[in-house]
């Protein structure tokens, strides 16, 4: 107790350096052997536990029956034990006395633990094993002995285990903006993004919404030679025709009353 006290007040700076880690409390044991085997002192060897957690194992129900039938095996045990001391004072004993004995020492067992029982069963009706576990365990050497146990845990010592860390969940579900873009994948830049010509929508689609209307047509710039051009045309008065469809023409005059008539032709 002195040895597990001492050791347990010594810091994590105390113990030395890591070395290697496993998984299992097996594997640390053989990593210390091996460094014993290569003459690494044994009081600069510490195996600490990184991440202790309390395992309880529940092992079956407890009752009466259960707590009677193993009360009447510690029992035979115990009346065992005293019937060997009475062989021993009394090589002559008979057999009846050997087995009355083992039955006394059965009846005690069982009233002991029906006792026990009677008392705990309010609070706990089950039994159980305690056990204490790590996540992994790292195999610690002080630095006078650091760097011949890096040598014995070397390429020739047993292989160190690297624990992996657990990866996270992929969500296949499609996101809510955006795309998606596999982890790994290279990201496409800014620029590449740009030059990319968006893609103009079919014209020969019915839109989602509304009607389309044609883009309007472009239009002649308007320059000084177009005003030039228009300026040298004819006008409407320089046209010809334009005196049979701009004026009226004036209604024929009567004859006059005292104008000579014309000869008429007698045959």
């Amino acid at each position: 107790m002195s040895m597990l006290a001492g050791r347990s007040g010594a810091g994590r700076d105390e113990v030395g350096e890591k070395v290697a880690s496993f998984p299992t409390y097996e594997q640390a044991q053989k990593a210390v052997s091996s460094l014993i085997a290569g003459e690494v002192p044994a009081r600069d060897i510490a195996i600490v536990g990184t991440g202790l957690r309390s395992i309880e194992r529940i092992t079956g129900r407890l009752g009466y029956a259960t707590a009677a039938r193993s009360g009447a095996l510690n029992g035979l045990m115990i009346g065992l034990l005293f019937a060997f001391i009475f062989v021993l004072g009394q090589p002559t004993v008979q057999i009846a006395t050997f087995l009355g004995v083992l039955l006394v020492g059965m009846a005690l067992g069982m009233l002991l633990s029906l006792g026990t029982y009677s008392l705990i069963r309010r609070r706990r009706d089950f039994a159980s094993v305690m056990q204490v576990s790590a996540d992994h365990y790292d195999v610690c050497v002080a630095a006078t002995s650091l760097h011949k146990a890096r040598g014995v845990l070397g390429p020739t010592g047993p292989a160190r285990t690297v624990i992996a860390r657990p990866t996270a969940a992929v969500d296949d579900a499609p996101p809510q903006y955006g795309e998606r873009i596999a982890p790994g994948s290279p990201v496409p830049s800014s620029a590449s993004r740009s030059s990319a010509p968006a893609s103009a929508p079919a014209q020969d689609e019915p839109p989602r919404y509304g009607e389309r209307i044609p883009p309007p047509t472009p239009q002649a710039p308007r320059d000084g030679s177009r005003d030039a051009a228009a300026g040298a045309q004819p006008t409407g008065a320089e046209q010809p025709g334009a005196d049979q469809t701009g004026a009226e023409p004036t209604a024929a005059e009567p004859p006059r009353a005292d104008a000579p008539e014309a000869p008429r032709d007698e045959r």
